[in-house]
Formats: structure tokens, C-alpha cells, sequence
């Protein structure tokens, strides 16, 4: 069997060996070895092939091997252990001398390609945070309370004995049985209109975007987005090529053009392939969309040829009053498609969500999931499957509501007491993982944001959730994954920030 020290040697070889040094056969292969330590393919501490392997894998005596190897520890490139073996040294001897390692070509480095304008474009506008996790990091749910314990139950059982097709590529939209313990949980606790032939079980929201997108836009499309709206969304269609149009957020959710004869009155670009919404909680600010609002988007959609790409990202979890049924629901065969995830109500680096397709869309969607991304994760869907059928999904879901609802209470109370109830939004509804606290429009949210990150406070600027000019200042505050003892602290610390930003004495003024 050759080792991987035999195979990248070969590779160094080429087809010409060791001949191509032009030098004797213990020296080049001297020399190739101590170029592979140099350049980090050998890294230290690899265990290097007895010398009698290592001369069968390269076709030589052993005593060329014996040279190399020899001359390599006199010169502190290899050390050995009596018993064990011959390993590359923890340190190479040019480190000791301070010296840059010869490179294995003379040439200077070679100019590559570079991004591409849209990728340029993408990095430009990127919010993606690097830290996700800690006070306050908004939808972020308490991991530490997740039933980890009766998860790696089932997960255990289930890995005993697995079914061979569970660990290989994934057909047909996803696991049947966690399709179907989805349209279950969606029929009874979000009105969803919905089997499981219905269900397309992604990894996560930007991947259920990404193929509508692909699927039912065209290079130039329209999509209409909630103005804020989530950053993310705004990625996946940029590098789709699709052409971005903020709509305004009022108190009823996104607004709507007034429609004249099929037309879009005082407004000259076409009518949008895509309306994205979140009414059931609207994203970032809060607000819940009427009635009126809703039947009033379903029509236009109907006229228009739109499709709604509804996201119903954390509906579960709403603290006063009735749920609020989702705009899918509310007439049969509604252009609307559904999406939803796992990672507010179990954990965000499960990787998991869904689409709720109409049922014309369904079997293409799955043909074109499985071609673009080869799904698997079986074994994973199975695990998630028996957690809901068992009803742990649930239980754990009813387990948090009053959780969160404590922790909001406390977070809203300490932001009225400290800075007025002019610094809580006003479209903020009774409902997800986050608060937004208002800013003076002169404050700048992402200088706050990188001073509280530097000292350990997670939030983000609200500013950043616009895609055209900023109407409002804020920053959106996270209270699910910080415990109730700890909010105080952490709000202090953020109370410090705005004070040496020079807005916590303005704040109150708000409103």
C-alpha cells in the first residue's frame, strides 16, 4: 500500500523522476523531500515511510533512501525515534536562522485572476458576523437549554443499524418522514395549506431562496423587498442577477402601489416576478401585516403574475394574543411560496429548512435540488423526523416561549428605565427573538456596533438591514441566547458604548 509521503513525492517526480534534478538519485531525492518540509506539504511531525517502503513506492535502492534520509537529520530536517519511526522536525533549521525558505521555483508569483464584479459586489455589502454567539445576538436561540440528551438518543439508536440509502445522496425533496412530520406541524400550528408531496426539505433559508430563484426568475427579474428587510435575502438575489426594489414598512407590513388597469400606477418598472415578505413578523422591524394588507398583496400577486416568497422565520414564538396564520393559508392555491427553518426553534447550525411548494411546482423543484446539490443529510432528517413525531419538537418549542418572554420582558423594562419608551420600536410586535433600539438619525448604529463588539457585546446595526438610504437608526438586540442574570450586565456594558458614542442621553428623545 503506498503512503501519502510516496504519492506526493511521485507528484513532485513527474514522469521523468528523480532524473529530472540532474543531480545523483540521492540528492534529488534528498532535495525533493526537504522542498515538501519547506513548503509545508509534509508538515512537522509527519511520520515518514520506513526506508524499505519508501524505496518499493519510488522504484529505488534503499541506500539512495538511506542517504537522503541520513543527510536530512544531520541537518535537522528529520529526527527519529528509536522504535517509532522517522518524523518531520518540529521546526525546520532555516526558522532558526531566521531566513526565508528557498522556493521550489525561481519564478515570481503569478498574477491570478481576479473577482468578478458581482463577486466584488457580494464581498462589498457582506454582514455576515463572525462571532455568533453571546449577548446580544439577535436570532440566536438558548442552545444551552436545547434537549441535547434525548437528540443523541435518537440519533444513537438510529446510527445501530442504518439503512444503506440514509448514507448515500438524497432524492426526491428530502427524508419522506420529516416531510411529512413538516406539513403536520404546519397545518395545526401555522395554518399552512399543505401535504407532504408539498414539503422540500432544504439547508437552511439562503438555499430554499437560491432555488426559487434559479428556478422560477430570469436574469433581470424584479423582486420587491420589505424596506428593512433581512441582508441575506438581498445577497442570494444579487449574485441571481435579480434587480432589487425597496418597498416601504408601515404598521400594516410592506406597502403597495395603488393598481390601475393592470398597471402599476405612478410607477414606470414592471410589474415583480418576486414579492418578499414576512408578515407574520416582519423582519427586522416587527410589525404584523394586516388583513387588508394580506388580501390586498394576494390580489396584486393574482394579477400581476408574482410569485410571494413568504418567510416564516421564528412565528413560532409569539408571547400575547392569538398565532398569527400564514398569508399561505388564507386562500387555496395562493401564489405563495412558503419557507420556513429549524434554526430558531432547534439550533442554527443544524442546517436545516423548508420549502412549501404548490403542488404543480413540487416534482421539478425536487428534480432540480437534487441536480444542483446533490442533498444528503439523511440521517440527520431521520433524527429530526422521530424528535417531532415523538412530540419532543413540540414540547421543546412549548418550553421556550415563556423562557424568551421573561427575558424580553427584562431587556424591554431595563431600555424604557434607562432610556425611554420612546427607544423601543413602535412596530416591534409581542413576538421573535429581538428587540430594536431606536437611535437619534444622527447616531451612526455601525460605529456603536463595532465599539460594543469590542468589548464583547453582540448586536447590529439597524441601518444595515436598508437597501436604500437609511430611514431610521437603531440596533437590533437579541435576548433568547443571554440568560436572565446576565442582561443586566451586558446591558450595562452596552449603556457604556452609547455614552462614549455620545447618544445615551439622546435616546429618550426619540419619539
Amino acid at each position: 500500500m503506498k503512503s501519502i509521503c510516496g504519492d506526493l513525492l511521485l507528484q513532485r517526480l513527474g514522469p521523468e523522476g528523480l532524473g529530472a534534478f540532474g543531480k545523483p538519485l540521492n540528492r534529488g531525492l534528498y532535495e525533493c523531500i526537504r522542498g515538501a518540509i519547506l513548503d509545508g506539504s509534509l508538515p512537522r511531525a509527519t511520520r515518514l515511510p520506513p526506508q524499505r517502503d519508501l524505496a518499493a513506492e519510488l522504484g529505488l535502492s534503499r541506500n539512495t533512501v538511506m542517504y537522503a534520509y541520513e543527510q536530512l537529520l544531520a541537518e535537522g530536517y528529520l529526527r527519529a525515534r528509536t522504535g517509532s519511526g522517522t518524523f518531520v522536525a518540529d521546526t525546520a533549521p532555516e526558522s532558526y536562522l531566521n531566513a526565508t525558505a528557498a522556493a521550489i521555483t525561481d519564478a515570481g508569483p503569478r498574477a491570478m485572476p481576479g473577482l468578478s464584479p458581482r463577486g466584488q459586489q457580494l464581498l462589498a455589502n457582506a454582514s455576515a458576523s463572525p462571532t455568533q454567539w453571546g449577548a446580544f445576538m439577535p436570532g440566536v436561540p438558548d442552545l444551552r437549554r436545547f434537549p441535547h440528551r434525548r437528540y443523541a438518543q435518537i440519533s444513537a439508536r438510529l446510527w445501530r443499524q442504518p439503512p444503506p440509502e440514509w448514507l448515500s445522496y438524497g432524492h426526491g425533496g428530502g427524508l419522506p418522514a420529516l416531510r411529512e412530520a413538516v406539513a403536520a406541524h404546519l397545518r395545526v400550528a401555522r395554518s399552512v395549506r399543505c401535504d407532504a408531496e408539498q414539503v422540500l426539505i432544504t439547508e437552511g433559508i439562503h438555499q430554499a431562496i437560491d432555488l426559487v430563484v434559479r428556478l422560477l426568475g430570469s436574469t433581470g427579474d424584479q423582486a420587491w423587498v420589505e424596506e428593512p428587510s433581512y441582508w441575506g435575502i438581498r445577497g442570494v438575489l444579487q449574485v441571481s442577477d435579480i434587480g432589487m426594489v425597496p418597498m416601504p414598512v408601515d404598521d400594516e407590513g410592506l406597502t403597495l402601489p395603488e393598481a390601475d388597469a393592470g398597471r402599476l400606477s405612478g410607477r414606470t418598472e414592471p410589474a415583480p416576478r418576486f414579492i418578499f415578505v414576512t408578515p407574520s413578523h416582519q423582519y427586522p422591524l416587527g410589525a404584523v401585516m394586516s388583513l387588508k394588507r394580506r388580501r390586498a398583496l394576494l390580489e396584486f400577486a393574482r394579477q400581476h403574475g408574482s410569485w410571494i416568497v413568504e418567510d416564516d422565520y421564528d412565528s413560532e414564538f409569539r408571547f400575547s394574543g392569538q398565532p398569527i396564520p400564514s398569508l399561505q393559508g388564507m386562500e387555496a392555491d395562493a401564489p405563495v411560496i412558503y419557507i420556513g427553518t429549524f434554526s430558531k426553534t432547534l439550533y442554527p447550525g443544524l442546517r436545516m429548512g423548508y420549502l412549501v411548494l404548490p403542488r404543480e411546482l413540487a416534482g421539478a423543484f425536487q428534480t432540480a435540488h437534487a441536480e444542483l446539490y446533490r442533498a444528503g443529510h439523511l440521517m440527520t432528517q431521520a433524527t429530526v423526523a422521530e424528535f417531532m413525531q415523538a412530540g419532543d419538537y413540540a414540547a421543546h418549542i412549548r418550553r421556550m416561549r415563556p423562557l424568551y418572554a421573561r427575558r424580553r420582558a427584562v431587556l424591554a423594562a431595563l431600555i424604557e428605565r434607562y432610556l425611554g419608551p420612546g427607544a423601543l420600536n413602535a412596530q416591534g410586535s409581542n413576538a421573535g427573538l429581538h428587540l430594536v433600539l431606536r437611535l437619534p438619525d444622527d447616531a451612526d448604529d455601525v460605529a456603536i456596533t463595532a465599539a460594543a463588539r469590542a468589548k464583547g457585546i453582540m448586536v447590529r446595526p439597524l441601518s444595515r438591514y436598508y437597501l436604500g438610504t437609511p430611514a431610521q437608526r437603531g440596533l437590533l438586540l437579541g435576548y433568547a441566547c443571554v440568560p436572565e442574570e446576565d442582561i443586566g450586565p451586558a446591558f450595562d456594558v452596552l449603556l457604556g458604548c452609547l455614552g462614549e458614542c455620545g447618544h445615551a442621553a439622546h435616546v429618550a428623545r426619540i419619539g
